[in-house]
């Protein structure tokens, strides 16, 4: 085949690249995934359906994990009957270090154990803490890396704007 006519087959390559009709499509969340409640009981994020998500990822050993508690702690007694759920996801593989951080903060939201990490893969996590919002469909709002305690302002603005629509 000659140059002259690859050229035209090499344009229309390069213009699907560079207009993203290749780019995987956005990140949904594996809502049926199932992960433990500390009493062994099975909860997945359809179980959610109908509320806006804040899904939350931690280890015992991540120190701005624990400055994340209180702020969630706020948001979910200030907007849970608004239709907030807050749910925290341990990343502990010994999930007794996360009962035993948990023993010294106040955390009355949903926390579920995935010591395998099977959600966090799925979800690409980059970092720790890692948080999700979701609306009441499932669809992704946004994500964040790690906890800003001088973005709390920002992150409470976003939940109030998911809680809106």
């Amino acid at each position: 085949m000659s140059v002259k006519k690859l050229l035209p087959l090499a344009f229309v390559i390069l213009l699907f690249v560079f207009c993203g009709a290749g780019q995987a499509k956005p990140l949904q969340p594996p809502l049926a995934l199932a992960l433990s409640r500390d009493d062994g009981t099975q909860v997945s994020l359809n179980d959610y359906k109908g509320k806006v998500i804040y899904l939350d990822f931690w280890a015992s050993w991540c120190a701005p994990c624990r400055k994340s508690f209180p702020w969630m702690q706020q948001m979910h007694h200030k907007y849970r009957e608004a239709g907030l759920a807050i749910v925290a996801v341990n990343l502990d593989t010994d999930s007794q270090l996360g009962r035993e951080f948990l023993q010294q903060l106040d955390a009355d939201f949903d926390v579920l154990y995935d010591p395998e990490g099977r959600l966090a893969r799925r979800l690409d996590l980059q970092g720790m803490p890692s948080s999700f919002l979701f609306d009441r469909d499932g669809k992704l709002l946004g994500r964040h890396v790690g906890f800003f305690t001088e973005r709390q302002s920002q992150y409470e603005a976003e939940l109030k704007r998911a809680l809106k629509e």
